[in-house]
């Protein structure tokens, strides 16, 4: 008869691991391994990347899953590398095959295309992706053989690099370096780049090298995170309030900190902003985010007293 099987025990961990997440693996498997590596309670993602690609995930823990959403909103950028010559059904390498045609344009027309598809665009959602419709997420139309009509959505490319490779084997590849709004679809990005050169392509690999103010040199992999001893996989873990540093700071002494965590305004003499971390003077604490109107300091995202306590003592 099979013993059973022990339990892990979970535990408060609060904090933002930089993964860099492996090939193969959903942004939820990655999650799901990270939080089973830190035993710890309650564990979100800032958005998905495909299992097709690799690189800057970060992930959120504890009391740093209420600004997750912050971070969603956060410029990234990527590498990926294009097969020229060939589309596919999913514009990328899982896919099969759809069209084929001859690879032959210049220098000067890559360079072309390169300022063509930097700034604004507009991009029709791919088919195969997680945006629903009707409460049904795209790629599963796709899977029945279905085509939905899907809106264009606005996107901006701050900045975009394109250089041809070697031929390799007969095939010609362009590595491609954007950094985009949220919501770009590189796939989509791609295939357009490939049908305006007059070939068609598909990407063949994806890394994100940044997300936010987050780069992929200050990324831990998922196995030097299992390689610690379980009493330092914490370590790699930053502070919560490592999501919010592009709000302005404000901090509150006792009377008004109080407060404030039962979502009161509170008046002061701050100008207008949009974004701002709210600290408690003594001891020195995150309590939340809030933004400024007229003098007023109004609550958005508020950490609970047991949280609080948790930085606290991780902190000490």
């Amino acid at each position: 008869m099979n013993s059973p099987r022990t339990r892990v025990q979970r535990r408060p961990v609060h904090g933002v691991l930089l993964l860099d997440k492996p090939l193969g693996l959903s942004s939820n498997q990655a999650l799901q391994k990270a939080k089973w590596l830190l035993r710890a309670e309650k564990a979100g993602h800032t958005g998905t990347l495909d299992p097709l690609a690799s690189g800057v995930l970060p992930l959120c823990f504890g009391a740093a899953t209420k600004f997750s959403q912050v971070h969603l909103d956060a410029d990234k950028t990527y590498e990926a590398v294009l097969r020229l010559g060939q589309r596919t059904s999913t514009a990328d390498a899982e896919g099969e095959v759809i069209a084929e045609a001859e690879v032959n344009f210049t220098p000067e027309k890559l360079q072309q295309v390169q300022a063509l598809f930097t700034g604004p665009l507009q991009q029709v959602p791919p088919m195969h992706s997680a945006l629903k419709k009707d409460g049904k997420a795209l790629y599963e139309y796709a899977r029945e053989g279905i085509e939905v009509e899907r809106a264009p959505r606005s996107v901006f490319i701050h900045s975009l690099e394109l250089k041809e490779l070697p031929t390799d084997n007969g095939v010609r590849s362009v590595w491609l370096k954007a950094h985009c709004s949220k919501g770009t679809y590189i796939r989509t990005l791609g295939e357009d780049i490939g049908n305006a050169l007059g070939c068609g392509a598909f990407l063949s690999a994806l890394r994100r090298v940044k997300s936010g103010g987050f780069g992929i040199d200050e990324c831990f992999t998922l196995e030097a995170l299992e390689a610690l001893p379980e009493s330092q996989r914490h370590r790699p873990l930053q502070p919560v309030d490592v999501l919010l540093d592009s709000h302005h700071p404000i901090t509150l002494q006792p009377d008004d900190a109080g407060r404030f965590l039962s979502g009161l305004r509170r008046r002061g003499d701050w100008p207008d902003h949009d974004q701002v971390a709210v600290y408690g003077a003594e001891p020195h604490a995150l309590l939340g985010t809030a933004h400024v109107r007229a003098g007023e300091l109004i609550p958005e995202r508020l950490l609970n007293p047991q949280e609080i306590q948790s930085l606290l003592e991780s902190a000490a």
